[in-house]
């Protein structure tokens, strides 16, 4: 039985279904962002988008420069952060 290698573990996304993307022809980072979620979970792509970015290198054989649009909060914000409520005291 083949190991599976998690990628990204906010996505539950492995090596293998990234492989397969890629093989599909997504091809760009950002393509790879908007079909398996990359970047979208709790760490905002601090974990998985430099692994997904060798895998893309590696797989298509050019250099990556750009990484994928960062969209605001860059930054995760916990629920009790939003939830405060300004003027309590």
């Amino acid at each position: 039985m083949k190991k599976r290698t998690i990628v990204c573990r906010c996505e539950d996304l492995s090596e293998e279904e990234v492989i397969t993307a890629i093989d599909e022809g997504y091809t760009d980072i950002e393509e790879l962002r908007k079909r398996l979620r990359i970047g979208m979970g709790p760490c905002q792509g601090r974990v998985c988008i430099q692994l997904v970015m060798k895998i893309l290198e590696k797989k298509t054989g050019k250099k990556v420069t750009m990484l994928p649009t960062a969209r605001p909060p860059t930054v995760p914000v916990s629920l009790g952060t939003l939830a405060e409520d300004e003027h309590e005291t």
